[in-house]
């Protein structure tokens, strides 16, 4: 048997990937049994693209329980309110400056509950990996797929 990679998530993203889980199991599998019954019943279920569509959408749903509850069966969540050791961990919100003096914040989070349009980078990303350990004034440096990138850390809380 082979050992589940940790999966670590903020209480925040604990809460709402476990509401989405249970909205996907009792809200969302319901209304597509519907779709089926009903684009069933309308058209039979040869040739029915609503029939083919709802296959897709029971398809999609049913993934998503399965990715859900694999990552709950492995996941961390990271206290946030533990006091601060000074480095960048999962749950650390990080301010970095770039080399032409822009400032920016991240709040480091795992993998599932990464979102970059929030600020919030995963810890196995490239700029997270290079924050990973770091403490205030160390300097970072990520390589992305756009080129090195610079960074020196202002403040972790």
């Amino acid at each position: 048997m082979t050992q589940r990679k940790v999966q670590y998530l903020t209480q925040e993203g604990y809460t709402k990937l476990g509401e989405e889980l249970d909205l996907l199991r009792t809200v969302s599998r319901r209304e597509v049994a519907e779709q089926l019954k009903l684009a069933a019943d309308v058209g039979g279920t040869a040739d029915n693209a609503e029939y083919d569509d709802a296959k897709r959408e029971q398809a999609r749903v049913e993934g998503r329980v399965q990715e859900l509850e694999e990552l709950f069966q492995s996941v961390q969540v990271v206290k946030q309110d533990q006091p601060s050791t000074g480095r960048v961990r999962v749950g650390s919100s990080v301010t970095v400056r770039d080399p032409k003096g822009k400032t920016l914040q991240f709040l480091i989070v795992g993998s599932a509950e990464a979102d970059p349009s929030q600020q919030k980078i995963s810890n196995t990303s490239p700029v997270g990996m290079a924050l990973m350990g770091k403490k205030t004034g160390d300097e970072a440096k990520a390589e992305t797929p756009t080129g090195v990138v610079k960074f020196k850390v202002v403040k972790v809380q």
